[in-house]
């Protein structure tokens, strides 16, 4: 397993720690290691926005291409006010990982606005992504890196982007994925992140021996991912005990309404305003409530070393990107609860954005069936290969993941004469 390690680190170090951990597994040599850990080219940019009332925003935007050996550059675009360069950094370092281990051909990138969306009109945001899209222009391409939805960003974001491209490169439908489906976005793209995690569940439920039905899930996040998760165990009949978003968080032991709590989110409130039996919880104690399935699928580095001893969730699995800090990945580790990492769990959200991708090249449109057998087919394959490779490693899943990625992506740099 990884060393122990404190929560001081950043973002980056903390996945680099990972990295490192893999490259020994396999027996990488340290000087191969220390090129994969670093970022290709990274940019910063400055943004600025007249608001409607006079004022002058300068927002500060990044874009990180961590390695594309593998492919063009994939990953997605972040508002958020603490999307700085350490996070955009340890974003795109995943991504390299995570399509490595999806076997998608695909490098890794991140890109972070150092904005809060909410606190923008409409016509504000609007003006912000163009500007922001031109001043990438240059670095972005169908086939040279791919943006995407991620945390503040949505499919009008994509089709603002896309526009503002195609203004200077003509009609680019393929330079973003997670478009809305009217341009160019794929059916089934939506919910992908958090569909391909419950698929990802099952198979874990399927190798070991347990029904997912009647599982009691405690769900950290209400957004696009953790919505989507919630509705897709509810149909499996999995009981959402507990739901929490930025408004707060409710509970319910015999199992929450997610229909409820869906009609809630989209009339723009917060799950403590739905329309279904609950009791209000503090958001911490969702994370340390007794549940079957704890799935953090909102910001990262919730789970830390200072609540790790606390979890009493029997499995967890990671919505969001780095959720758990090494330091408590060790905790966790010792304490024999096993964690479905990132780079596998989340993985729905790029391999549906592959689909939509090649859609785009092509100018033809799967329907959703066959986008959703096709996501489940990869993530199968994927998490099955993890799983042996942690039984034949003897290491957590985690690790196993990393190691997986780590030797794709060295394979690909070898062939390519770069070490």
């Amino acid at each position: 397993m990884p060393p122990a390690a404190t929560d001081e680190l950043t973002p980056d170090a903390a996945v680099r720690r990972y990295v490192d951990a893999a490259a020994r597994l396999v027996g990488l040599e340290p000087d191969v290691a220390e090129v994969l850990e670093s970022s290709y080219r990274e940019i910063s940019v400055q943004v600025p926005l007249r608001r409607e009332d006079g004022s002058l925003l300068v927002a500060r935007g990044y874009r990180v291409q961590h390695n594309g050996a593998r492919g063009p550059y994939k990953g997605g675009l972040r508002y958020h006010p603490a999307a700085d360069l350490s996070e955009v950094r340890a974003l795109a370092s995943l991504m390299t990982w995570k399509t490595a281990l999806l076997d998608l051909p695909f490098g890794g990138a991140k890109g972070g606005l150092q904005i809060d969306p909410a606190e923008l009109t409409p016509t504000e945001l609007q003006a912000l992504t163009r500007r922001f899209a031109l001043s990438l222009s240059h670095l972005v391409g169908v086939y040279r890196d791919i943006p995407a939805p991620d945390v503040g960003t949505n499919g009008q974001v994509m089709a603002w982007f896309m526009d503002a491209y195609s203004s200077r490169n003509g009609y680019s439908p393929g330079v973003v994925t997670g478009k809305p489906v009217d341009l160019g976005g794929a059916p089934g793209r939506e919910a992908a992140t958090g569909r391909g995690l419950v698929y990802i569940l099952s198979a874990t439920a399927r190798r070991g021996g347990w029904e997912l039905a009647g599982k009691r899930v405690a769900i950290q996040g209400f957004g696009n991912v953790g919505s989507w998760v919630a509705r897709e165990l509810a149909e499996l009949g999995a009981r959402v005990v507990a739901v929490g978003d930025v408004g707060g968080a409710v509970t319910h032991d015999a199992g929450l309404d997610v229909a409820a709590l869906v009609a809630a989110a989209r009339a723009g409130g917060s799950v403590v305003d739905a329309d279904t039996p609950h009791d209000k919880l503090d958001p911490a104690e969702l994370l340390t409530m007794e549940c079957d399935v704890l799935v953090p699928a909102a910001l990262g580095n919730c789970i830390t070393a200072g609540n790790a001893d606390q979890i009493r969730a029997s499995l967890i699995v990671e919505g969001a990107n780095h959720p758990v800090t090494p330091a408590a990945d060790a905790i966790l580790a010792d304490r024999g609860i096993p964690v479905i990492p990132d780079i596998l769990a989340n993985g729905g959200g790029v391999t549906g954005s592959y689909f939509e991708w090649t859609q785009n090249i092509q100018q033809f449109q799967w329907p959703e069936e066959r986008f959703n057998e096709e996501l489940r087919g990869r993530l199968e394959r994927a998490y099955d290969a993890v799983a042996d490779a942690a039984e034949q490693r003897g290491c957590p899943y985690r690790l196993a993941a990393y190691a997986i990625a780590l030797e794709r992506v060295v394979n690909a740099v070898r062939l390519r004469g770069y070490v």
